[in-house]
């Protein structure tokens, strides 16, 4: 199964890419450019066809697939007759959409694919009520015992009804009144195939931050249970904005780690590796596997998790893809943005010339950095997730 998942995940990757080629491809055939190649994959060419001005073809390593646009840039040699139809010579605008519809199609596969979760499968999220695990409680070094919850029959699947007789509403609510509860018993109310059971858990006292639960010093209550997981389905109409939602939580998630996991770099061949951090396309594909592979879950759940990983994964490449830095799309968009930004500046000024292009033998030593960072940075990840990968069924 762990190889069919693989294997699938491969395949979906595969896809995207291709389906991001064809963003460029489409759109610059819409503006009239000139797009002489379409292939997918890489090496030797096994197959191929010459379709009006364009060959269409399969190479041997289907390892992803790219459209030939003439003229990307004018230190390319193209045909005199093609100059017309030159990327480099398109309008604003056209090279604007062109160069942005590769992420732009990545991030419609991501959405169509977290909406359809949401509204076919639903999405497994942390409940605010419904029991996941009991444990002990580390009341010192060590951390010994079925632990207070577990003790006073509290089992996974049970649903928090009340505590010492107030109503709870929230897990964070459940959580802060066991914290200020402090040791010694309380009442709790949970229901149990439909039924509500009280129990009388003795609290143990625990040091943590009385607000927040984390670590600390404030001398807390301790009950030693985690919330379980559980499916929850959307409507047509209420996916839309939950979509977005998770769309959104994608950006925030993918700048946090671009400025913030920088330092775990150093820690991608310990044990302490981060399992939110940066992987390669291997480490991905062994998750994909991971996912379709894990033990004691249902087939719709290795489904869901597997979709909402190909969206993930679609959403970070469509991200990257816009970074400022050439030779990615985001690095054309940055020039093209400097031009422009150049020549209103020159019209302010009274110029009412042609729009002067930015010389891109200047930016060869800056792309040729950044291609050999990005190689280095892709190797070594590559290697980690090889000798120290990470993985979820452990």
């Amino acid at each position: 199964m762990e190889i069919l998942g693989i294997v699938a995940f491969a395949a979906a990757l595969l896809v995207s890419v291709v389906a991001h080629e064809g963003g460029h491809f489409v759109t610059a055939r819409h503006y009239g450019l000139k797009a002489s190649k379409f292939f997918v994959g890489f090496g030797p060419t096994v197959w191929s066809r010459q379709r009006g001005e364009t060959e269409y073809g399969i190479k041997l390593i289907p390892a992803g697939g790219f459209v030939k646009i003439e003229g990307m840039t004018p230190l390319e040699e193209i045909d005199a007759a093609d100059e017309p139809r030159a990327f480099y010579n398109a309008r604003a605008r056209a090279r604007l959409v062109v160069m942005a519809a590769g992420s732009f199609v990545h991030f419609i596969i991501a959405i169509v694919l977290i909406y359809g979760v949401l509204v076919g499968l639903g999405l497994s999220q942390v409940s605010e009520s419904k029991i996941g695990t009991t444990s002990c409680v580390a009341t010192t070094a060590s951390c010994t015992g079925p632990g207070p919850a577990a003790a006073a029959g509290l089992r996974a699947g049970d649903r928090i009804v009340s505590f010492d007789g107030a109503a709870l509403g929230s897990w964070q609510e459940f959580t802060r009144r066991v914290r200020e509860h402090g040791a010694g018993p309380a009442t709790l109310v949970v229901r149990r195939d439909g039924k509500d059971l009280t129990l009388h858990p003795d609290l143990v006292e625990v040091r943590r931050n009385r607000v927040t639960g984390e670590a600390g010093n404030d001398r807390v209550g301790a009950l030693g249970v985690r919330p379980g997981l559980e499916t929850v389905r959307y409507n047509p109409i209420e996916a839309v904005p939950r979509t977005f939602s998770v769309i959104g939580s994608g950006f925030t998630g993918m700048y946090t780690t671009l400025t913030h996991r920088l330092d775990d770099l150093g820690k991608i061949f310990s044990n302490d590796r981060d399992p939110e951090g940066f992987i390669s396309v291997v480490g991905a594909a062994r998750i994909g596997g991971d996912v379709a592979s894990a033990p004691d879950t249902s087939a719709l759940d290795r489904v869901r998790q597997f979709l909402v990983l190909v969206a993930a994964i679609n959403l970070a490449v469509g991200i990257f893809n816009l970074l400022p830095l050439l030779p990615l799309d985001g690095g054309h968009i940055a020039v093209l943005g400097f031009e422009q930004a150049r020549h209103g500046l020159r019209r302010l000024r009274g110029y009412r010339g042609p729009v002067q292009k930015v010389d891109f033998a200047k930016l060869l030593p800056a792309t040729y950095a950044t291609v050999a960072v990005l190689l280095g940075f892709s190797l070594l990840l590559l290697s980690a997730d090889i000798v120290n990968p990470i993985r979820l069924n452990q």
